[in-house]
């Protein structure tokens, strides 16, 4: 698992004056890897998390079961996950049964996942898929159920093909490009590496669901009331960082620390990757504003394939605004 750290600054004073130091805090983040990590690598990079007294390690998750069941079982403080997962597990829903007390609520917005399925070459339509075996992270939680509702939009019955857990993007384009599944959905930059390697497009889940809340910055409700301070300080900082991956005029710069954290990803790869996070609609959003109509949806696709069988239909049972209220409060 790959960990990235920050360290500790001191605030500087004028000469002559008593020097201050300010505690810095550490904490605890996971996120899947690539190019939803982006606005932590900008954070770190650019002294974000510095500013804002934040020592933050940040790892890297292999699916959802490992995130999910860590964040529970106090491994990590915050993840930056899609907002199905913190349903789920609230619900006993999740991939798996966690002894923990799920008590999981997303405190700020990110983005809609930037989600794409892509397939093998030889697959040129969504009736080609009769019989197939599609990659996913978790069958029961996630983006499986977006996958689902877009078979189904163009007339794929839930027996015409079957959903493999295979783990995060990372791992699930792996497996495509070892011929091991018709398709798997993928977002950045992972999608961009499928298209420049042959794989078809076959569609986007936008086409199918406008609104989905996808990432969100989520953490347990008890580490929350007792670290309220530093959660505040951590959306102040990926705010500023996300601020300032949005502006054009930060581009090049911006590059240059996907490219130092993905060494193995072209210039090409990095540039067509920030053109879809940064600067198209439905990326990043600046402001981290929850979309709560895209939080409905997820609860309406969780009703229809979520199991044990629940109705749910109140999206601010999973979301808590007072600290990103605060966070946006002027000082």
């Amino acid at each position: 698992m790959v960990r990235c750290f920050l360290l500790a600054a001191l605030m500087l004073v004028p000469i002559g004056q008593a020097t201050t130091r300010t505690s810095t805090t550490s904490l605890r983040v996971v996120v899947f890897p690539g190019g939803q990590a982006w606005p932590l690598w900008a954070a770190q990079d650019r002294g974000f998390f510095r500013d804002a007294h934040l020592a933050v390690e940040t790892s890297y998750t292999p699916g959802s079961v490992f995130m999910m069941t860590n964040l529970l079982n106090g491994q990590f403080d915050i993840a930056l996950t899609n907002v199905d997962n913190v349903v789920a597990y609230d619900e006993g829903q999740g991939e798996v049964l966690v002894s923990a007390s799920a008590d999981l609520f997303a405190f700020m917005g990110g983005n809609n996942g930037f989600l794409t399925l892509y397939v093998q070459p030889d697959i040129t339509r969504y009736a080609d898929l009769k019989g197939k075996t599609l990659a996913v992270d978790a069958v029961t939680t996630g983006y499986a159920f977006v996958l689902r509702e877009m078979l189904s939009a163009k007339g794929l019955a839930q027996s015409d093909y079957r959903l493999e857990p295979v783990g995060g993007t990372a791992l699930r384009w792996t497996a495509l490009q070892q011929g091991r599944y018709a398709g798997a959905l993928l977002n950045p930059h992972f999608d961009a590496l499928a298209t420049a390697q042959g794989f078809r497009l076959l569609g986007r889940a936008t086409e199918t669901l406008p609104h989905y809340q996808a990432i969100v910055g989520t953490a347990s409700r008890r580490w929350a009331l007792g670290h309220e301070d530093t959660l505040v300080r951590f959306i102040r900082a990926y705010r500023a960082s996300v601020t300032w991956l949005c502006n054009p005029s930060n581009r090049a710069a911006a590059l240059a620390i996907f490219r130092r954290h993905m060494p193995d990803v072209s210039q090409h790869i990095a540039s067509a990757t920030y053109e879809e996070e940064f600067v198209n609609a439905g990326g990043f959003q600046p402001s981290l504003a929850l979309d709560v109509e895209g939080i409905r949806t997820v609860l309406v696709l969780r009703s229809q394939y979520g199991l044990p069988k629940k109705t749910l239909t109140d999206p601010a049972k999973y979301y808590d605004l007072t600290y990103y209220n605060r966070a946006n409060a002027p000082r």
